[in-house]
C-alpha cells in the first residue's frame, strides 16, 4: 500500500461542514477495538476548520488504527495540510518500527517546519493536533500540539490521554517559533 494514501480521505468525509460524526473497529487481530468520532462546529461566524482521520490500515504485515483530530485556527488550509501529511511522515520515520515515539517526535517536528516554509501559500492560520496510532491492536502512541485532547473509553470510564499545551502558558515558545498568539471569540 503507497503510504500516501493512508490517511487522506476524499473532501465530503474529510471536511466538515457542521456536526459530523462516525464509527468503525478493526479487522484483524485477537483484540476487537471499536471507535468514534464526533467533530461540532463552533461559535464562529465561519465555516469549519476542523479536519479529522479514523481509519484502520494493513502496512507491512501490521494493523494500523489511524486517528486524528486537526483543529483549525484562522482558516482550513493548516489543517488540510496535517491531514494529508503529518502520518505519511510519521510513517516515512527510518525507526517507525522500532520507536515509534522518536519518529512520532521527528515527524511533527518535521511537518511544523514545512508548514512554515509554505506560510505564504497555506495562510496566517494554523492548527491544534492530537494524532493516535494503534499497532496491531496492542501498543498505543498518542501525541498532541495544542489544546486538542485524546480521551480513551474503558470500562465506561472515560481516560483522559493527553495533557493540552494551553496558548497562554506557552506563548513564548510558540512566538520563538515564528507563530502567534490571539484571542478569539468562538470557542465551544
Amino acid at each position: 500500500m503507497c503510504i500516501d494514501r493512508l490517511c487522506c480521505f476524499n473532501g465530503a468525509y474529510s471536511q466538515l461542514s457542521g456536526a459530523h460524526y462516525g464509527k468503525g473497529r478493526n479487522h484483524h487481530g485477537p483484540n476487537k477495538i471499536s471507535y468514534g468520532f464526533s467533530l461540532v462546529k463552533g461559535k464562529a461566524n465561519h465555516p469549519m476548520e476542523d479536519y479529522h482521520v479514523a481509519r484502520f490500515v494493513q502496512t507491512k504485515g501490521h494493523e494500523l488504527g489511524l486517528f486524528a483530530i486537526y483543529d483549525g485556527h484562522l482558516g482550513d488550509s493548516v489543517p488540510a495540510y496535517l491531514q494529508k501529511h503529518l502520518f505519511s511522515n510519521i510513517m516515512k520515520e527510518d525507526e517507525f518500527w522500532t520507536y515509534p515515539d522518536r519518529s512520532i517526535s521527528k515527524a511533527y517536528e518535521r511537518t511544523d517546519r514545512a508548514i512554515l516554509s509554505h506560510n505564504p501559500d497555506l495562510g496566517r492560520g494554523g492548527s491544534t493536533a492530537v494524532t493516535a496510532i494503534l499497532i496491531d491492536g496492542q501498543k498505543l502512541w498518542i501525541a498532541n500540539v495544542g489544546d486538542s485532547r485524546a480521551v480513551l473509553g474503558k470500562g465506561g470510564q472515560a481516560i483522559q490521554m493527553t495533557t493540552d499545551h494551553e496558548p497562554s502558558t506557552e506563548r513564548g515558545s510558540i512566538e520563538n517559533r515564528g507563530g502567534f498568539v490571539s484571542n478569539m471569540p468562538g470557542s465551544t
